[in-house]
């Protein structure tokens, strides 16, 4: 399981030009899903981000979460970070989850932030045609796979 993690100032998606959800500040979170991800990935991501101490504290020290700051959170699916690039032009996204197991582990990845960080969880629409529109703060971005946790 990867995600693409950017502390924003405000985020949001738009499905058929409509906004679907939004956040300010907090964190947009983008998920990729594959097969070999279990429960134990989730709850180790989902622990690690509403812990990750990203946040400026009052010395302008990234050392508060998004707890500590009140902040919100979006995740948004997105197949293409498990994207293969060895081979050709073309990305291969032959590792990224088939939906009928990437939608039960992306809505069990929202309840499990939900209960962990304590706060409400904006979500995009698996599968749609979404439009993510962010102002990244800092800008700070994360990549963290949870395959590289050990």
């Amino acid at each position: 399981m990867r995600v693409l993690i950017q502390r924003v100032s405000q985020a949001s998606v738009a499905i058929d030009g409509k906004q679907h959800s939004a956040i300010t500040q907090g964190l947009l979170i983008l998920l990729g899903i594959e097969e070999a991800d279990t429960a134990d990935d989730i709850q180790w991501l989902c622990n690690k981000i509403a812990n990750l101490r990203i946040f400026d504290d009052e010395h302008g020290v990234m050392n508060r979460s998004v707890q500590d700051v009140g902040g919100e959170l979006l995740v948004v699916s997105q197949f293409t970070l498990h994207a293969s690039t060895k081979k050709g032009n073309r990305p291969s996204y032959i590792k990224a989850a088939k939906p009928e197991y990437a939608v039960p582990m992306y809505e069990q990845f929202v309840h499990t932030l939900e209960a962990v960080a304590g706060c409400r969880v904006g979500t995009g629409e698996f599968g749609a045609d979404m439009k993510v529109a962010l102002i990244n703060d800092g800008p700070v971005t994360i990549w963290i796979d949870s395959k590289g946790k050990e």
